[in-house]
């Protein structure tokens, strides 16, 4: 009865150990892949805000700042702006945020923008930035990663490389973009 209850066991594993693999990878394959981990860091902060204005997080959670006309509803100044965000104004909209190296976006109504890349060491040189902007227009200031590293805008009609200057972009809406800058004082 033991040698029985001994083979039954060794049958038992080595059907086990030969069937395993294939059951794990089969279900390692098929399993649903886990999202994205999001950067923790904040790049920018919410500044200014009038009318209605989303920021879509990269990890699908959406924060809709809605200020009514009537001036009396919480604007979300403070709504923090990570890597990855899409940033939106209404029809009624304008936003102004603040980044991390010094950077200012203002934004008018009907814009859109995505922060596709933000590196930034305040003591580093290979500080990187790319941003798009896909429609409305946008004033902004370029901070320390324009100064220290690679800051570039990507627009419907080609990419810029900002070196230090406060441009005005707008995208108009037969897509074509018009731009004009204000040099900064040496």
């Amino acid at each position: 009865m033991r040698a029985r209850v001994i083979a039954l066991c060794l049958v038992s594993i080595c059907f086990f150990e030969s069937s395993a693999p294939a059951t794990l990878a089969w279900a390692q394959t098929n399993a649903p892949q886990p999202p994205p981990i999001a950067d923790a860091n904040p790049v920018g902060k919410v500044m200014t805000v009038s009318g209605t204005a989303r920021i879509e997080h990269a990890t699908g959670v959406v924060v809709q700042a809605n200020l009514p006309a009537s001036g009396n509803g919480d604007a979300k100044i403070g709504d923090l702006v990570y890597r990855g965000d899409m940033i939106q104004t209404g029809v009624d909209g304008a936003l102004g945020i603040t980044f991390v190296d010094g950077s200012s976006f203002s934004f008018s109504s009907s814009a859109r923008m995505e922060v596709n890349e933000f590196v930034y060491d305040p003591h580093g040189d290979s500080n990187s930035t790319l941003i798009s902007l896909t429609k409305g227009t946008f004033n902004f200031i370029a901070g320390s990663i324009a100064k220290t590293g690679d800051m570039k805008i990507d627009t419907p009609v080609g990419t810029v490389g900002i070196r230090g200057t406060a441009p005005r972009i707008e995208i108009l809406s037969d897509g074509s973009v018009k731009f004009t800058t204000m040099m900064e004082k040496q």
